[in-house]
């Protein structure tokens, strides 16, 4: 009885240490996606032997192209550029050299706090690639790297610094990172340079004549864009609405000229705030099916996508009032 009380003890101690490690290491949130657009999340769990991180190093993999770094409050951003090993092609144009590192400095993560780093870009190479994104940690003290990559086989749990890593896997359109297709998850769908992210619409009472429906739009290239038309065979016409309070009463109004998604920046659209309007639909939204959309931009072209539809009470929370026009 003593000895096997002490086995499961020793059993139960054992899977407490491989869960900790788990969630010890430098990681990507995500740690698969296809070719296209994709944001790189880096959760980092701790500090450097109980001391503060103060900076962030990430070295960007080769077949990760277009880098752009999200800033993180009380940090600032430090980037190098160098030459890709090959020529990719984005959108249509070759490239030949982007952000070879970057490093968040000048912030104090406490070794008991969590935070998350971003990274927006490309991913250009083929599917089954792993890509590694060596990262180090710099404390008062000394460093965390987290730079160690698998030899073929190994597990890389057995690695003591383990690098971030993303496997590449097949998209389930081929067509979809050109602007193709009609996704109705909430992954990135990209148009030219744009990144549609986030799409869902509100299911609808019967007798509504309108339907509300949001979308997140990042701008991942070097020239500004616009949205210059929306459609749907579902609603007479689909409009970009703005809610906000005049005189303590919620108003939605729409834009009176055509959205700018700048570069490099993301338009986030949100209830209680910007969001799209379908106008006169001929059957009120359901939820579980899709809303189809078209979406054209001046630079980027025509984009098709399917909407989920959610429930009504949907992002209620989220500052969803009651509004009049």
């Amino acid at each position: 009885m003593h000895r096997k009380l002490i086995a499961a003890a020793a059993a139960c101690t054992t899977a407490f240490i491989a869960t900790t490690s788990a969630f010890a290491h430098v990681s990507l949130v995500e740690r698969e996606a296809a070719p296209g657009s994709f944001k790189a999340v880096l959760a980092i769990p701790h500090g450097c032997e109980g001391e503060a991180t103060n900076s962030v190093e990430v070295r960007i993999p080769e077949g990760f192209v277009s880098v752009k770094p999200m800033p993180n409050a009380g940090w600032t951003i430090s980037i190098q550029t160098g030459d890709y090993d090959q020529t990719y092609t984005v959108h249509g144009r070759e490239v030949s050299s982007g952000v070879k590192v970057v490093k968040w400095e000048g912030g104090a993560l406490e070794n008991a706090h969590y935070d998350e780093f971003v990274l927006r870009g490309i991913v250009a190479g083929e599917p089954g690639t792993v890509l590694y994104f060596d990262t180090i940690q710099h404390c008062a003290s000394g460093t965390e790297e987290w730079v160690e990559h698998p030899a073929e086989g190994q597990d890389p749990h057995e690695l003591e610094g383990p690098a971030p890593s993303l496997t590449i896997v097949a998209g389930n359109d081929s067509h979809a990172h050109h602007g193709h297709g009609a996704p109705g998850a909430e992954a990135g769908l990209l148009a030219g340079s744009i990144s549609i992210e986030e799409p869902w619409a509100r299911a609808m009472l019967p007798g509504q004549p309108a339907g509300g429906a949001w979308i997140n739009l990042t701008n991942i290239g070097e020239e500004d864009d616009r949205l210059i038309s929306l459609s749907s065979p579902v609603a007479e016409k689909v409009e970009v609405h703005m809610m906000e309070v005049v005189e303590d009463v919620m108003t939605m109004r729409p834009l009176e000229e055509a959205l700018v998604v700048p570069a490099g920046e993301t338009i986030t659209m949100h209830p209680g705030g910007l969001h799209l309007m379908f106008m006169q639909v001929t059957e009120p939204f359901k939820e579980g099916e899709s809303v189809p959309l078209t979406l054209e931009f001046e630079k980027a072209g025509k984009v098709e996508l399917e909407l989920p539809v959610k429930p009504a009470n949907h992002g209620r929370g989220s500052g969803g009032h009651d509004h009049k026009h």
